[in-house]
């Protein structure tokens, strides 16, 4: 019996295993529904349906009783994404279901809205100097009437984070496209608080998902 999970980005398949390690839990993470290539994953609630139709022919030749999709909250809110994704299911599935399996999602968030970005920001645990002072470019653009949306914002600081604050051992020197990246950031445990309290309700659902 295989549980699975659907997660939404390249950055989230990464958090995600690294978290399932933490919490010593076995885990299928699936390929994400957005390619490495995207910087954004565009328009992930569509691409959601093609992803279920593949997991619809899995479960009918693999023993699956459970999948849990994770998704980004962003600016919609978990209400609202939780329905998006109840729509993709039913619409690949059937509202009856009628295969035998289980479905349960969780949203990625900070009081209702956000995404990953947002939680690695509040678990960071090293001084994050020259991810800060993006906010001073930040400024410099607005004045310039040109805006950055927090999306984008984050996923820079968090680049910034990994690249130059934490990223600075000897064992970095010259190898800085191996070892500083956002991939092998995550295996760093010592630059995120996988033990924080934000994290307490995805650690839970990790768990109940990864139950027999």
């Amino acid at each position: 019996m295989n549980n699975l999970l659907i997660v939404e980005s390249e950055g989230d398949k990464f958090f995600i295993e690294a978290l399932l390690n933490h919490m010593n839990l076995q885990l299928e993470v699936g390929q994400p529904i957005c390619s490495i290539n995207e910087y954004e994953c565009l328009d992930g609630i569509n691409k959601l349906e093609q992803k279920l139709k593949f997991v619809r022919t899995r479960v009918q030749k693999e023993s699956i009783n459970k999948v849990g999709i994770i998704f980004d909250a962003d600016t919609v809110g978990i209400a609202k994404r939780k329905i998006e994704i109840e729509k993709k299911i039913n619409l690949v599935f059937g509202k009856k279901n009628n295969i035998d399996i289980e479905f349960t999602s969780y949203i990625l968030n900070i009081d209702d809205k956000g995404e990953l970005e947002d939680i690695l920001k509040t678990i960071k645990t090293k001084d994050a100097t020259y991810a800060d002072c993006l906010l001073s470019w930040k400024d410099c653009l607005a004045q310039q009437e040109i805006e950055v949306s927090d999306k984008i914002f984050n996923k820079f600081w968090i680049n910034n984070y990994i690249m130059y604050d934490t990223c600075i051992s000897s064992k970095h020197k010259g190898q800085k496209s191996t070892y500083c990246i956002f991939e092998y950031a995550m295996k760093e445990k010592n630059i995120w608080n996988f033990d924080h309290p934000i994290l307490n309700d995805l650690k839970e659902f990790l768990q109940k998902l990864g139950e027999e």
